[in-house]
């Protein structure tokens, strides 16, 4: 079972679509022009496109599986009292004092860029359950890392 936010679940549901609806018929008609060219051993295009069909129906059924499986969060019955998925984190690198901030969300929501951490990396591993003004130790690949929470929100 894969726990996630309305909106992750949403985002799953509107990728799922672009590939079933957009992306699968582009890619059969592009089998469907390839093997109307003749000779379907010597055709490149031919075969690229039935690559990308079978990559495109492995990333398919992927998402279903994710679907099928996934729950979506009440954030309304969620505290702020502890670190847990959707926590937003604020905290201290205790190192350079450096502070940053990350939202603790599923794998398939985990977003760097937008500040999502994986539920399973080893940051989120160590924070969850910890409060503010907690420290925490965490090994990552760099060494070990010494961070103080300091404010939880949702």
């Amino acid at each position: 079972m894969e726990y996630m936010s309305q909106e992750g679940y949403d985002k799953l549901v509107a990728e799922l679509r672009q590939m079933e609806l957009v992306e699968l018929p582009a890619v059969r008609d592009a089998i469907s022009e390839a093997r109307d060219k003749g000779d379907l051993s010597e055709n490149f295009e031919y075969h690229a496109a039935k690559r990308e069909q079978a990559r495109l129906l492995g990333r398919i059924r992927f998402k279903q599986r994710v679907l099928a499986n996934a729950r979506v969060i009440d954030v309304s019955r969620l505290g702020t009292d502890t670190v847990q998925l959707l926590s937003r984190v604020e905290m201290t690198n205790l190192a350079n004092n450096s502070r940053m901030t990350y939202t603790i969300a599923s794998p398939h929501e985990a977003n760097l860029r937008e500040g999502k951490i994986s539920i399973k990396s080893p940051i989120a591993q160590a924070l969850l359950g910890k409060k503010a003004g907690d420290e925490v130790e965490v090994r990552v690949p760099a060494g070990m890392l010494k961070l103080r929470i300091e404010h939880i929100e949702l």
